[in-house]
């Protein structure tokens, strides 16, 4: 049995600065509060957290687990990826084809005027959309010249300060308003709450679930076919946003490095659970909604076929085929992030 001992100690040690109840230190939570205001204030719920803890899976199977793996706590842009699986899913069900103009599966949403009608649905989930508007009250602009840790080209400019738009599909920006736009339309082409088709379709096959949640702004509801539904964030930018337990973002890991399969069922398309890890052109380091380590770029020590699901605070689902690997982390000070990969990565090489 590998003995990973050294990298959960380390992990322990490096928590991450956020508090653990944020409505007891509104101001050491989140990330919000870099945003222009009056966009710098959360819109849905958050909660108390947990303390440091993971899961590793090795061949299939769970050898180390510690802190509560089983507790449900958000887990902010860990759920983008989760809608990248979604689309995998809607396109199995022809509700999309992901090279298609997304106006044209669904007018009336925000997809209509000159610039945005070319957007595909391949350019949402790459984050090359360069999709302009206003999502439930938040407008694109306030993620403009946004820096995130693993985005290998230097500041833009001022984070909120407008920019000139370019044709979408050529340039890529992390901006959370349009993966909320992306989780809208996805809604559109369900015309379910996309948390129900996600437990159902996702994660009570893989023997998951309990505990999650997925959650909407105060105000992001909307009504389809006559039913009021709440289009519910990819993350918890400013709230709201996904509550699981580190095993079950580890089942959903595995399912990746699985294939998509499950004890002989396929639940996500194969092809594209390979799209997924695959570079975009414009933005090699990054797949559809999932980061890539083809160059080294994430973690120099890590197998360049590692790909990642990254989450504020201090989430990470790393997945390694190399190694038949899947290693999730929660509530890790991203600063120390290369350090515990240093010390896994010597056991798996072992």
């Amino acid at each position: 049995m590998p003995n990973f001992d050294d990298a959960i100690a380390f992990s322990q040690a490096h928590e991450t600065p956020w508090t653990r109840d944020p409505h007891a230190e509104p101001a050491r939570w989140g990330v919000h509060h870099g945003d222009p205001p009056p966009f710098n204030v959360l819109r849905g719920p958050v909660h108390k957290r947990g303390g440091v803890s993971g899961v590793i899976n090795i061949n299939g199977k769970e050898v180390a687990a510690w802190g509560e793996p089983d507790r449900a706590d958000q887990t902010y842009s860990v759920a983008k990826t989760y809608l990248a699986i979604l689309a995998g899913i809607a396109q199995e069900r022809g509700l999309l084809d992901p090279n298609e103009r997304v106006g044209d599966r669904v007018p009336g949403i925000g997809f209509d005027s000159p610039h945005n009608k070319p957007i595909t649905w391949m350019h949402l989930l790459t984050q090359t959309s360069e999709w302009e508007g206003t999502c439930f009250g938040m407008p694109d602009w306030v993620e403009h010249n946004r820096v995130v840790g693993h985005d290998p080209k230097p500041p833009q400019g001022k984070k909120g300060e407008k920019r000139q738009l370019r044709a979408p599909g050529t340039y890529w920006e992390y901006n959370d308003v349009r993966i909320n736009q992306l989780s809208l339309a996805l809604l559109h082409v369900f015309k379910r709450p996309i948390p129900e088709v996600f437990v159902e379709s996702v994660l009570q096959p893989i023997g998951g679930g309990r505990d999650f949640r997925w959650e909407g702004y105060d105000d992001a509801w909307t009504e389809i076919d006559g039913r009021r539904m709440h289009s519910v964030p990819g993350g918890t930018h400013w709230g709201a946003g996904i509550s699981i337990s580190a095993r079950d973002q580890a089942r959903i890991g595995q399912l990746l490095l699985d294939g998509g399969a499950h004890q002989g069922r396929q639940i996500i398309p194969r092809e594209w659970v390979r799209r997924m890890h695959t570079p975009d052109k414009v933005a090699p380091f990054y797949g559809l909604l999932t980061w890539l380590n083809r160059d080294g770029g994430m973690y120099a020590d890590a197998s360049r076929a590692s790909y990642f699901m990254f989450g504020a605070g201090g989430h990470t689902v790393w997945i390694d085929p190399d190694h038949d690997a899947v290693i999730v982390t929660r509530w890790m000070d991203g600063a120390h992030a290369k350090g515990f990969v240093s010390r896994v990565v010597k056991v798996l090489g072992a």
